[in-house]
Parts: structure tokens; sequence; C-alpha cells
């Protein structure tokens, strides 16, 4: 993928994000937020037993931010927990410069280069902690 692509993904993914702002009664709520910058995220999430049948979100954050947590939506909806808890474990593999499943994680690959910014990659994380929150009390 070439870095016009990756841009065009992150752009089309931060103007016209998937799932955002829209109606979230009878779902959890997680928020996850960047203490170093405006990202706060508002995660909405609805099981169906052990699957994700939906997630929703709502706030304010950078470009990274809205467009990582664009992606994890479309990459995570359909999935079980555990399903959800690999993603995001080579999700954060691929962020942290380590080996990674880029068939798993399909279009998020657009952050492969993001382990080289510090600051961006926890932009890109952000999302993925909250609903690796959410998935963690979930299976309690």
């Amino acid at each position: 993928m070439n870095n016009e692509e990756i841009r065009n993904i992150i752009m089309e993914n931060y103007l016209h994000p998937k799932n955002r702002d829209l109606p979230h009664e009878d779902y959890q709520k997680y928020n996850t937020r960047n203490e170093s910058c405006i990202d706060n995220i508002d995660l909405y999430i609805k099981w169906n037993k052990n699957i994700i049948e939906d997630i929703t979100f709502s706030g304010e954050a950078c470009a990274v931010s809205i467009s990582s947590t664009s992606i994890m939506i479309k990459n995570l909806i359909g999935k079980n927990a555990n399903e959800a808890l690999d993603y995001i474990h080579e999700f954060y593999q691929m962020t942290n410069g380590e080996e990674y499943n880029k068939e798993l994680l399909k279009d998020a690959v657009v952050y492969d280069s993001i382990s080289k910014q510090g600051n961006r990659k926890v932009c890109a994380n952000l999302p993925l902690k909250g609903i690796e929150r959410a998935i963690l009390d979930h299976l309690k």
C-alpha cells in the first residue's frame, strides 16, 4: 500500500467515520481518553451473548484516533470476545513495530508505520484500550 492509499483510508475514516453519534440505548459505555491532548472518545458496545453485536462512538479526537476508532468498529462487529481480543493483540503488535497478522487486521494496516511516531501510536491505540476494557469486563 502506498502513502497516498494510506492517507486516503485514514482521511475517509476520519471525515466519514463508521457508527459515529448513533443511538446507543442498551449499550455499555466505556470512555477512553488521552491525558496529553483533546482525544476523548466514548465507546458504546452492544453484546449478543458473547458476540459484539454493535459498537458506536462519540467524542472529540484527532484524525488518527477517529479513523482508528472507525476502522476498529468495522473490524470488530460480529466477532466474539476472544476473536476481538486477538484482533486487539495483533493491532498492539503492529503499533509496537513487532510481527503481526496483516490478514486479521485488514485495513487497519494503514497504521503499520505508526510505531515510529510515539505520540501518534497513543492516538491509534486509544479506542482499542477502551474496547479491550469492555471485553475484559464482559468476560468477568
